[in-house]
C-alpha cells in the first residue's frame, strides 16, 4: 500500500500560481527542466497587479488560491510571484502539509554567488522592493554585498498588454534601469516573474557586463531538488493522451490563453475561469 501511495503522490501535479501571466515564465522552466511533471496553473488575472497591494490582501489572495489548488490534489506548490513570495510565503508555509516554495530565495542565492564587484541590482514591484527580502537574503550570504533595489511598477501592465518590444516599453525600461547602472552593478535580479519576458530588452540596455539572474529558472531547479528530497519527484514519463497541464484564471480566459500560447513550449487548448472568491 505504501508503494502505491508513493507512486500516486509522485504522479500528482504541481500547483503554480501568480497574479497573472508572469508566472508562466516559471511554468515554462518547469516544463523544460522537469518534463515528467504535471502542472496546475492559476493566474489571478481579475486582481492583477499584486505589487501595490498590502500584505494582508496578498495573504488573503494566496490562501484562497492555495485552497483552490488543494482541490486539484497537488503534491507541491510554487508561488510564482515575487510579491506573494515576499509577503505571504512564510505564513502560508506554516499552514501546509505539502512542500511550498517561492521565487525569491533561489534568485538571491545565485546573485550572491555570481557578483564579482559586490554590487547587485534588483528590479521588482513596489511591494517586493519595499519588503527588503532580496536585500536580507543576499546580505545573509555575503554582508559585503550592496543591494540596490528599484521598483518598476509599469513593467507588469506593459507585459500583460503584450508590449514586449514596444518603443514605449524601451523608454520606460531605460529610465528605470539607468539609476542601477549608474551604481555600477554587475548582477541584476529580474525580481518579478513578468520580467523575464522583457529579458532581451533589459539585457540590451544593461549591456554584456551585467549578468541577468532569472529566478524563474533557478526556482525550477530548486523545485527539482525539493521534490527529490520529499521522495515525490516523478521519474516516469507522462502517459500519452493525458492532459499534462491545466490552466485556470479569475478573469479574461481567452486573453490569457492567447498570451500563454505565445510563450509556452506547449499549446494550451482550454483555460477555465473560476470564481476564486469562493475559496
Amino acid at each position: 500500500m505504501a508503494e502505491q501511495t508513493e507512486r500516486r503522490d509522485c504522479a500528482a501535479p504541481i500547483g503554480v500560481f501568480d497574479s497573472g501571466v508572469g508566472g508562466l515564465t516559471v511554468a515554462r522552466e518547469i516544463m523544460r527542466n522537469l518534463p515528467n511533471e504535471r502542472i496546475v496553473y492559476f493566474g489571478d488575472t481579475a486582481r492583477v497587479p499584486y505589487g501595490s497591494k498590502s500584505r494582508e490582501t496578498i495573504l488573503r489572495y494566496s490562501r484562497q488560491i492555495i485552497r483552490f489548488l488543494r482541490t486539484e490534489q497537488v503534491k507541491a506548490i510554487v508561488i510564482a510571484c515575487n510579491t506573494a513570495s515576499a509577503l505571504a510565503l512564510d505564513e502560508v508555509e506554516k499552514e501546509l502539509d505539502i512542500p511550498i516554495i517561492g521565487v525569491i530565495k533561489s534568485g538571491a542565492h545565485v546573485a550572491a554567488a555570481s557578483t564579482v564587484n559586490k554590487k547587485v541590482g534588483v528590479i521588482g514591484t513596489e511591494s517586493t522592493i519595499h519588503s527588503g527580502m532580496y536585500d536580507q537574503l543576499i546580505r545573509a550570504e555575503d554582508p559585503k554585498i550592496t543591494v540596490y533595489g528599484k521598483a518598476c511598477p509599469l513593467f507588469v501592465p506593459l507585459v500583460e498588454e503584450g508590449w514586449l518590444k514596444d518603443p514605449v516599453t524601451e523608454t520606460v525600461a531605460r529610465r528605470y534601469l539607468q539609476e542601477l547602472l549608474d551604481e555600477g552593478i554587475d548582477s541584476l535580479i529580474l525580481g518579478c516573474t513578468h520580467y523575464p519576458l522583457l529579458r532581451s530588452l533589459i539585457g540590451e540596455i544593461a549591456g554584456p557586463d551585467v549578468r541577468l539572474v532569472n529566478p524563474a529558472y533557478e526556482t525550477a531547479r530548486e523545485l527539482e531538488r525539493l521534490l527529490a528530497k520529499h521522495g515525490i519527484l516523478n521519474t516516469q514519463a507522462k502517459p500519452p493522451g493525458n492532459e499534462p497541464y491545466k490552466f485556470y484564471v479569475s478573469d479574461a480566459a481567452d486573453k490569457f490563453k492567447r498570451f500563454a500560447n505565445s510563450i509556452l513550449p506547449y499549446d494550451i487548448e482550454t483555460t477555465q475561469k473560476i470564481n476564486i472568491e469562493e475559496y
